[in-house]
This record gives C-alpha cells, sequence and structure tokens, in this order.
C-alpha cells in the first residue's frame, strides 16, 4: 500500500501516461471508508465519470484551485493535517526540502496519504518524502521506478498495466 501519515512524491517524465491509475484502487477504498480525497492545483479538471468508473466516491472529492503558489502549499497544508482527508493529492508549482519537510509533519499529524506529483528533475534533488517513484510511459504500460523508499530497494522497477493496455 501507499505510505500513510507520509508524503509520496510522483514523478511523471510527462502528463497523461497513465500516472493516476496507479492510484485509483486505494483512492477508491478510502473513499468507500468514509474519506476525503483533496485534489488541489490540478494541471487539468478531473473528469467525473472516468473517476466513477473506477470506484472513486464523487461525494468524497474536494478540488481545490488557488491563485498562487503560496496559496497552493497553505491549501496542501491544511488538507494534510485534516483526519477527515485520506488523501491529498496535489501538483505544486515548486518545491524545496524545507518545504517538502514541513508537508511530510503535517501528513504525520493528519494521518493522511500525501501524493505530490513533481517534475522528473525533482529528482536530482534531495527530498524527506517516504516514497519517491519515477514513472514512465513504456510500450503502452506505466513503468515504476523506486527511487526512494523508507527501509525498501531503491531502483527498482515494475511494470503497471493497468494504466493502458499492454502490447
Amino acid at each position: 500500500g501507499w505510505p500513510v501519515g507520509a508524503i509520496t512524491e510522483l514523478m511523471p517524465e510527462t502528463q497523461g501516461i497513465g500516472e493516476l491509475s496507479l492510484l485509483m484502487p486505494a483512492l477508491a477504498r478510502l473513499g468507500r471508508a468514509g474519506r476525503y480525497l483533496a485534489w488541489i492545483a490540478p494541471p487539468c479538471l478531473p473528469y467525473p465519470p472516468a473517476l466513477a468508473q473506477h470506484g472513486l466516491v464523487l461525494e468524497r472529492l474536494l478540488l481545490v484551485q488557488a491563485q498562487d503558489a503560496r496559496t497552493v502549499l497553505w491549501a496542501i497544508e491544511q488538507a494534510l493535517r485534516c483526519p477527515a482527508i485520506g488523501a491529498v493529492l496535489a501538483w505544486p508549482a515548486a518545491l524545496d526540502d524545507r518545504r517538502v519537510r514541513r508537508l511530510q509533519l503535517a501528513a504525520e499529524a493528519g494521518g493522511s496519504c500525501g501524493l505530490l506529483y513533481r517534475p522528473p528533475a525533482a529528482g536530482r534533488q534531495s527530498s524527506p518524502a517516504a516514497l519517491r517513484l519515477r514513472l514512465r510511459s513504456m510500450a503502452g504500460c506505466l513503468q515504476v521506478e523506486i527511487q526512494k523508499a523508507r527501509g525498501g530497494r531503491t531502483h527498482a522497477v515494475a511494470v503497471h498495466p493497468a494504466a493502458a493496455i499492454c502490447a
């Protein structure tokens, strides 16, 4: 499962390679358990019929759009601290390790799963995130490289077929 009370950084090589499909089973379980899902500053509006098809409870989805990077970070931190929210998916414009650490502490306080979408270049910086995944498209599937994991093997690679139909 995904680390709870922690930050996970997802670094897709580009948007639209099936990166959300990796999270859908866990997000659906959280919604069915009565927890809210906060989507903060997504690059595109989520498509409700597709989310419902994946089992997400739409009544448990919170969509937050913010005016600037500072407000986005504030919203992420507040959502992570809220015990009613099971997962926070966020697309912050820019982060440094100090801000990620602050978000990590907020996730610990709220017991939620923090999922930060970061650009691939972020993988070259250090981070206090509990889990860092580099995501690439590979023959219609999603290749997942574990760049950092607490107590786990780094640089392990897995292929996730649910992202698309594998050829």
